[in-house]
């Protein structure tokens, strides 16, 4: 999966931070919120695999080239 990654670990990290915050406050607040609990399901999914589908089109690689 190495190949198709186009992610690097600074996004990723955000990602996963701000994607649990958001599946936490799913639980606290009104269900009304929930959208932004399946927000931070997608945000951690894709941060734990490594590739984001809205970069793709653009090209847009966030991984250091070294």
């Amino acid at each position: 999966m190495k190949k198709y990654q186009n992610m690097g670990q600074i996004d990723r990290i955000i990602r996963f931070i701000v994607g649990t915050g958001l599946i936490v406050l799913l639980f606290l607040l009104e269900s009304n919120w929930r959208y932004l609990g399946i927000l931070g399901f997608i945000l951690v999914i894709t941060s734990v695999v490594g590739v984001c589908p809205l970069y793709m089109p653009f090209k847009i690689d966030t991984r250091k080239k070294t």
